[in-house]
């Protein structure tokens, strides 16, 4: 795979400040030819650098929810026991964000829900019902200070 230079790089982060700048734009902002910033992007989409597309919603003006992290633990790190796991994790749409990790706990989730009492189901009905679960701790979350999509290009 190559590796990125410094017009990729730059690219990358006009397109994550807004997906929706054209190469023209990029060109222009860049100094080069639409052409060339054309064809950089469609590399850097056909090599995976660019996963998607997306847009980002501002959750404040859907609805009302809160953001929980669930710290969980199984009751043995055995493989079978963790893609068992993931792949139940991956069914449950509250969750938006799973990680496994080093430490106390063996997973980090975060969780998006409406309020209290649908955590309470999500934790007592979908998560501590696996059959593997040691245990879960949960953090709610009271303000929210940075949510940035960006991965820091340096």
């Amino acid at each position: 795979m190559e590796k990125l230079d410094f017009i990729d790089r730059e690219i990358l982060k006009i397109l994550q400040k807004d997906a929706k700048t054209g190469a023209k734009a990029i060109a222009e902002q860049l100094g080069m030819t639409k052409t060339p910033v054309y064809e950089r992007i469609k590399r850097l989409e056909h090599d995976g650098f660019i996963k998607n597309y997306v847009a980002i919603l501002d959750k404040d003006k859907i609805e009302d929810s809160i953001t929980v992290f669930s710290f969980v633990s199984l009751e043995a790190q055995k493989g079978a026991m963790m893609d068992d796991f993931f792949e139940q994790v991956k069914k449950y749409p509250e969750v938006v964000e799973c990680f496994v990790v080093g430490g106390e706990f063996d997973f980090l989730l975060k969780v998006v829900v409406a309020n209290l009492d649908a955590y309470y189901n999500f934790a007592k009905f979908k998560i501590a019902s696996l059959p593997s679960i040691g245990g879960v701790k949960s953090a709610f979350v009271l303000n929210e200070v940075k949510n940035d999509t960006h991965f820091p290009l340096l």
